[in-house]
């Protein structure tokens, strides 16, 4: 279950104890929170033209996506499906890719090709601040509890957003990739996640036929997970619950399913979901038994009319 899933089901149970006291009624108070999740839309309009690519979910039921097309971001509520752009992006040429949203309502934007790194206030839509690193493609984003990292596609490098004791953003420094890092002519890094014991970082490369790398955060030293063969040649957004990972492999239209070891050195396959109402999604959220998916539709020249939407589908 991930921290923000932990997070909504200790106030709801320690609302429900104060409130009545008993086992019985707080069984009966779960499963009515479960069974009005589940009549929550697992499918839901974006705004026509955004061209969505990253998603957030914190610690209340709304998702933020980013835009490919300006950088601006959505929120939509998971409950009714209804949302609206809370965040004017700096315009075409600096798209909002990967994005993650810590405890404090603080969002973290990765900039693709406008090279840069972007805080944005989740409560008013505030940019907070600009990170230009010159990066050629910085695409994905994950939390830690001292820094956030980002991704950059078309160089060997990792950027490290330190974070104090309060979550609140310092510096920014460069982490050169090594070991069996293997940097293609063009888009190699990917996704990025944590391994389940936190000790170091995941990234995908898809350079190297698709395989899942582990990175030391000190030094950019990586090896590869050994998956048992498995490759993830169109691997994109990564999302680790508990040890278990999931991988959405957009242009295949599904999402492969891997039980992790603690290190992340290790990992055997699971399953492979995949669903009719997938249209190229790209990374993945997960609220309750439940992940959300944003439809990038990468397969169509995208216009200020084309339709976009989110889907859920539930865990393994």
């Amino acid at each position: 279950m991930a921290l923000a899933d932990r997070s909504f089901a200790r106030r709801r149970l320690l609302t429900t104890a104060a409130a009545v006291g008993g086992a019985t009624l707080l069984g009966g108070t779960a499963h009515a929170a479960e069974r009005r999740e589940k009549a929550w839309p697992d499918r839901f309009p974006l705004p026509a033209g955004f061209q969505p690519e990253g998603i957030a979910i914190g610690s209340a039921p709304y998702a933020y996506f980013g835009s490919l097309a300006d950088g601006s971001l959505y929120r939509a509520s998971l409950a009714t499906g209804r949302g609206s752009v809370i965040s004017r992006g700096p315009g075409a040429g600096h798209p909002s890719v990967g994005l993650k949203i810590d405890g404090h309502g603080r969002l973290f934007v990765s900039g693709g090709a406008g090279g840069d790194l972007r805080t944005v206030d989740s409560r008013t839509g505030r940019i907070e601040r600009t990170y230009a690193v010159g990066g050629s493609f910085v695409n994905d984003v994950i939390l830690t509890p001292r820094a956030a990292w980002f991704t950059d596609s078309f160089a060997p490098r990792l950027y490290r957003l330190a974070l104090d004791g309060h979550g609140r953003p310092g510096a920014v420094t460069t982490v050169p990739l090594s070991g069996d890092w293997q940097q293609g002519p063009d888009f190699t890094a990917n996704g990025i996640e944590r391994t389940p014991d936190g000790g170091a970082l995941l990234v995908v490369n898809v350079f190297v036929g698709g395989t899942l790398m582990r990175v030391e955060p000190a030094t950019g030293a990586a090896s590869a997970v050994d998956l048992g063969g498995a490759l993830l040649p169109n691997g994109d957004g990564l999302l680790l619950l508990g040890r278990t990972l999931y991988v959405v492999q957009q242009q295949q239209n599904a999402i492969d399913v891997f039980r992790l070891n603690a290190a992340g050195t290790k990992g055997r396959a699971l399953t492979r979901i995949t669903d009719p109402r997938f249209r190229i999604p790209t990374t993945a959220a997960a609220w309750g038994d439940r992940l959300y998916l944003p439809n990038a539709r990468f397969d169509v020249e995208p216009t200020p009319d084309t339709d976009y939407d989110a889907v859920a589908v539930s865990q393994v």
